[in-house]
């Protein structure tokens, strides 16, 4: 997971280029994750009569079994979520929810924070009864895809059994903002069942792609120790040797979690993702140069700009002045198709640093800076890159960019105290 999940501690509030809410937890950041959360809602926001392209489904890292949306077209999941979820069919339902949500035009606003964003969680549901009583908006996109309501049902039944541990109340919903889960679970289930998709099975090449996810986010997620006995040594496939790979890595037994790799290398050699689990885990140990050859690989089978900042990691850390140029030429690339990355700016200007362009390695800072909500260092970067930029060229004019947007955060946090 491009270092997995080259976990970006976002202020989300601060990104000029996009409006979402702003919080202190951590987005997971990884290429394997991403993809499939995008091919396993693509049916789903077709259904709601969104464009895929236009939407995002994003993990965050939080062990609260959680999503919700909260400005513009995103969804955000908490990685316990998916780790409580049974199969890709429940997951899917839980999205199809939160994109009614969207439709419905009930987002937080961006600057509520996740105070209020982390309020809206699946225990309470956060659908009021008129719209349960008409059947809800998931089971029609559910149904417009041609996928089964049977996940949707049995993860309402996995918060019912939440509701019946946290002694909540059965029988009357009338003093609560939100429906009792078995009041949705009784007016979804006449809706689901009759559906003609509802014994229709899940993708079974979904089905393999989310078993993978889930042990991924657990072997990172979860204690190593908790991972362990999850996932035992006795258990061979996939799934189990993946999530111990992150365990062992992150309690700093390299060779055991390469063991791990190697095991997922011989089943499947040209996988970009094991291919990238091995060059993070070679490059996190102190093996840059030997990472370095898996890491080409799995950019080459899918040009991922989180790859490829991992790539331009390992190409910096050899100390090798002649893969510098190829370093650069990874991460321009890289960040042209994702400027979301403060790592991937932060190497770049390390790049620029020492080939002597100090202007354009003021501009990577300046990116960084106002990416991660740093506002007044932001602005200092941008005016130093300007110092030695060409007026009117490109980067020029982003620097200025940036400034600007600087210049005005601070005035209004200077007007708010």
């Amino acid at each position: 997971m491009a270092r997995l999940l080259q976990f970006l501690a976002l202020a989300l509030a601060s990104l000029a280029l996009m409006a979402r809410p702003a919080f202190a937890q951590q987005i997971l950041r990884d290429a394997e994750t991403e993809a499939f959360m995008a091919d396993m809602s693509a049916p789903l926001v077709k259904a709601a009569g969104m464009e895929p392209r236009n939407v995002q489904v994003l993990v965050i890292n939080d062990p609260e079994i959680n999503a919700f949306v909260a400005g513009g077209q995103y969804v955000w999941v908490h990685s316990g979520l998916i780790a409580q979820a049974d199969n890709v069919n429940q997951l899917q339902g839980v999205v199809a929810h939160e994109l009614g949500h969207i439709e419905g035009g009930h987002i937080i606003r961006s600057g509520e924070g996740i105070k209020e964003a982390t309020g809206i969680t699946l225990l309470s549901l956060v659908l009021g009864a008129a719209a349960i009583a008409g059947g809800a908006g998931e089971a029609g996109y559910l149904h417009t895809a041609g996928i089964s309501g049977r996940g949707s049902l049995e993860f309402f039944k996995k918060l019912q059994n939440q509701e019946y541990r946290l002694a909540i109340p059965q029988d009357n919903s009338y003093g609560r903002t939100h429906p009792l889960s078995g009041e949705r679970i009784q007016v979804l289930r006449e809706v689901y069942e009759p559906d003609p998709a509802w014994n229709r099975p899940s993708d079974p090449y979904l089905e393999k792609r989310f078993e993978r996810i889930k042990a991924k986010l657990i072997g990172f997620a979860s204690e190593p120790q908790q991972t362990l006995i999850k996932y035992p040594e006795s258990d061979q496939s996939i799934p189990a040797h993946y999530a111990r790979a992150y365990a062992w890595h992150k309690s700093a037994y390299p060779d055991r979690a390469l063991a791990e790799t190697d095991a997922l290398l011989a089943a499947l050699p040209h996988d970009p993702y094991f291919l990238e689990l091995k060059g993070q885990i070679l490059l996190e140990s102190g093996k840059p140069k030997e990472a370095i050859a898996p890491l080409r690989e799995a950019v080459k089978l899918t040009n991922q700009p989180l790859i490829s900042t991992l790539l331009a990691h390992a190409l910096i850390a050899s100390e090798d002045e002649a893969n510098f140029a190829e370093a650069e030429q990874v991460l321009r690339l890289a960040v042209q198709r994702d400027r979301e990355n403060p790592f991937a700016w932060y190497q770049l200007g390390v790049v620029y640093e020492r080939r002597g362009d100090t202007p354009r390695a003021a501009l990577a800072t300046a990116e960084r800076y106002s990416m991660i909500g740093q506002d007044q260092m932001a602005l200092r970067s941008a005016d130093a890159a300007m110092q030695g930029l060409k007026p009117g060229t490109v980067d020029y004019l982003r620097a200025q960019d940036i400034a600007m947007v600087s210049r005005a955060a601070i005035e209004q946090q200077r007007k708010k105290r």
